[in-house]
Formats: structure tokens, sequence, C-alpha cells
């Protein structure tokens, strides 16, 4: 049986998507020019991670990109980072500032896994419920994870920034889904996909990446 995300996830329907484009140097031009030394330097391990691993095999793509990201990012609220209650910030950015929430995490790993030839229709964005305080607990809050298919009805790997890990979707009895998205659509248990242009923070998103030199 299918854990309560892989349920979530499984309403998607499959379709091509093509690979991230950008041009190396000019994304590091644009960062140094934003966020100095540092945030070129970030930046250009970000680069050296995807190149290294374009070959790989895809299991091994997903521990380095999680690695990298849980390594590279310090957690922190949008409130604090940028001084806003709600900001998505595209992997440039997040990557300039070397801080970010949940979303962020997401956003840099999704991204990550298009450039180096992952099919975006094995990769969800997923809100989910986060219980935390132990098995015992009521508290939740709420969180999102990068959920990952191997094929269309395999038990998903979730990829978060709470957890060094990489677990399926079966283990992690602590989340409880609200719905999940890509690029090619907005999932929720038992309805049909619709368009992801109605989350107006992912069209803000993409618009924001495509004036930093990326096609996403």
């Amino acid at each position: 049986m299918l854990s309560a995300i892989g349920m979530v996830l499984a309403t998607a329907v499959y379709a091509p998507a093509t690979a991230l484009q950008f041009d190396d140097s000019h994304i590091q031009q644009v960062a140094r020019a934003r966020y100095g030394q540092g945030g070129a330097t970030a930046v250009s391990r970000w680069l050296a991670m995807m190149a290294q691993q374009r070959s790989a095999p895809e299991s091994q793509q997903l521990r380095a990109v999680n690695d990298f990201w849980n390594s590279t990012v310090r957690g922190s609220e949008d409130r604090y980072v940028w001084n806003q209650a709600d900001y998505w910030a595209t992997p440039l950015e997040t990557l300039g500032k070397q801080a970010g929430d949940c979303e962020d995490f997401v956003i840099g790993k999704y991204f990550s896994l298009i450039h180096m030839g992952v099919p975006a229709e094995k990769l969800r964005l997923v809100y989910v419920k986060a219980r935390i305080g132990g098995m015992g607990s009521s508290t939740t809050i709420a969180h999102m994870v990068l959920g990952y298919y191997a094929t269309p009805d395999a038990d998903p790997l979730v990829l978060d920034s709470l957890l060094g890990s990489i677990a399926p979707a079966s283990q992690r009895r602590d989340l409880t889904p609200v719905f999940s998205f890509n690029a090619q659509g907005i999932y929720v248990a038992g309805a049909a996909p619709t368009s992801p242009d109605r989350i107006g923070h992912w069209r803000n998103l993409l618009s924001k990446m495509q004036k930093e030199g990326f096609q996403p």
C-alpha cells in the first residue's frame, strides 16, 4: 500500500519536459555582482557538483544534491533572510544568501536534478504537515519536501531539509501531505491535475529565474 504522500503524488500525469538550461559563466557573473565573492563561490560549487554528477545514476544524483543543499544552506526563516513573511527564492538567491527556509531547499534540489537530466515527472514539490516533538506529539508545522519517483507506482523517496538521509515516504510517518506540484501540474488525491500557474509564488519564481538567465 502506498503511503499518504505516495497517494497524493500518484495522481500525476506524466508529460515530457526539458532540462533547466543556463550559461554557467553568466550565472556566476550575476552571483558575484549581487552577493560578492562568497555568493559566487557557493554558485561555483553548485555548478561543479552538477557537472560532476550529471552522468551518475539517479540514486547517486539524489544523494549528491540532497547533501549539497543541506550542507551549504543554513536553515532560516523568510522574515530574517528576506524581511518578508513568505518568499520563494531562486537557487541563485538562496546560494547568494547561503540561508533559506524549507521551500528554498526544495526549489534548489528540484532545479538541480532537472538540470542534471532527471525527468521532471519523477519530481514533486510536496507541501506537508510535519509532526515535531516525537511520536506522541500532536504539534505540527507547515513544511515542504521533495518527492522522487523511480517509477510511476513506486514508493516515493523524500528529500528533506530536516533530515540528512533520504527515506521512502512509507517510512516518514511524521509527514502528512497536503498537495504536491511541479512544472507540469498541481496534484491532489482524488482530483484532476490543474495548472501550476495557479500558484502565484511559482509564477514569480520562474519569472525571477528567467531574469537571472535560467530557462526553467
